[in-house]
């Protein structure tokens, strides 16, 4: 990839557009969850310390191109002011008069937060009008919002034909980390994969196929595995169709690559009869359904985790929201946490898998961890991202 970023450019006294993925959680009128505030911090203090006039766009939820007024980021924009420890100003458009009045306002080192650009029907169609209004605001486009990356929108690639492109600190640390783990990545490469089903985490498989040595399979999808191979998992989540599960050994086979399934698990009545949760063998699983990777398997995956050297972990191995359920995937984060202070790189890519790591206190103990979601999932099925792909052609017509 090849892309530039803001060390690359003068912004002092330029309008500079940034794209942030500001989607936050919302309950009665509050941030929920701070994650991706937090993440945009360090580009746009930069921004505020190298006197550029900051200009912030995002969406918040789907309001499908109509004003809906519980999506408005002005409580987002209040919380930034707050954690820059400066004033944030607040523009009740995007794109317009308000919008171009808020824009000419800004002295160097001032910041706007520009209303939910997904207010507007032309922002998901990627119109080119609404992109170059969009444009007209600045003198510099910066894309942060490597979540948003897989979207070919207005304000993550339409726009960025209309103004000079650079990669924010937040997407250039994303694509640096994500980038190593599809190419040269130090040996052994392991990955470790959960979630509910095979069939949404196909792409994932083949991709990393031709560059892992071995996965560890845990959550709902251990058991579609483990079905395939003629397991009866109870009652347990799984896949109707087994042929993708398959087709992923078979292809494992052809490349060398170890596929490790659970040898026990925890299982129990319902999700929520924690109080029967009990460790059996994979082969005695009767009529309960399957929750949680075992502790022998957990130890087992630990141990190869443990020797790894480059690490992603996509996935939890049990329903880690329950306690009772959570050994398996706090066995496995923590033996990821041994490895990265030996000196394995490691980065957490996905909802879930990210949403785990906070939950069970290992966010700092990892070398990465994505904010990326649906983004970093289609990243290591090897797609071509469009507001990537913006950023590389941004780049190409600089050079040329």
């Amino acid at each position: 990839m090849n892309f530039r970023t803001l060390r690359d450019v003068e912004v002092r006294g330029k309008r500079v557009v940034v794209r942030e993925d500001l989607n936050v959680p919302l309950k009665d009128g509050k941030i929920a969850d701070d994650t991706r505030l937090v993440a945009a911090l360090p580009t746009l203090r930069w921004l505020r310390e190298h006197g550029a006039r900051t200009i912030v766009l995002s969406h918040l939820g789907r309001p499908d191109g109509k004003v809906v007024p519980r999506l408005t980021l002005r409580p987002v924009a209040e919380e930034l002011a707050r954690r820059l420890g400066a004033p944030v100003a607040f523009a009740d458009d995007c794109v317009g008069p308000i919008a171009e009045a808020a824009a000419a306002r800004l002295g160097d080192g001032d910041v706007v937060v520009m209303e939910n650009v997904r207010f507007h029907p032309e922002e998901e169609a990627n119109d080119p009008g609404f992109a170059r209004q969009l444009a007209a605001l600045g003198d510099l486009y910066v894309n942060d919002a490597f979540g948003t990356a897989h979207r070919a929108h207005a304000s993550t690639a339409g726009i960025a034909r209309d103004l000079p492109s650079v990669a924010g600190f937040l997407m250039e640390a994303e694509l640096t980390a994500l980038g190593g783990l599809m190419h040269d990545p130090a040996r052994p490469y392991v990955c470790a994969i959960g979630g509910a089903k095979v069939k949404d985490k196909v792409a994932v498989f083949f991709s990393l196929l031709e560059r892992v040595n071995a996965f560890i399979i845990g959550g709902g999808m251990a058991n579609t595995f483990l079905a395939a191979q003629g397991v009866d998992v109870g009652s347990s989540l799984r896949d109707d169709d087994l042929a993708p599960a398959k087709q992923i050994f078979e292809r494992a086979k052809v490349k060398g690559v170890a596929l490790h399934l659970p040898t026990d698990a925890i299982v129990s009545t319902s999700f929520d009869a924690e109080a029967d949760a009990t460790p059996v063998g994979i082969n005695r699983v009767g009529r309960r359904m399957i929750l949680d990777i075992g502790p022998q398997t957990a130890e087992a995956y630990a141990k190869v985790l443990r020797e790894a050297r480059t690490i992603v972990f996509n996935g939890p191995m049990g329903v880690y929201e329950k306690r009772a359920y959570q050994n398996g995937t706090r066995t496995i984060l923590a033996a990821i946490a041994e490895a990265t202070k030996n000196g394995a790189t490691s980065v957490v890519g996905g909802g879930d898998a990210a949403a785990a790591t906070q939950q069970l206190g290992f966010a700092g103990q990892v070398t990465h961890l994505s904010t990326g979601g649906g983004a970093t999932l289609e990243f290591l099925e090897g797609k071509t991202l469009p507001g990537i792909a913006a950023l590389e052609e941004s780049a190409r017509n600089v050079r040329a």
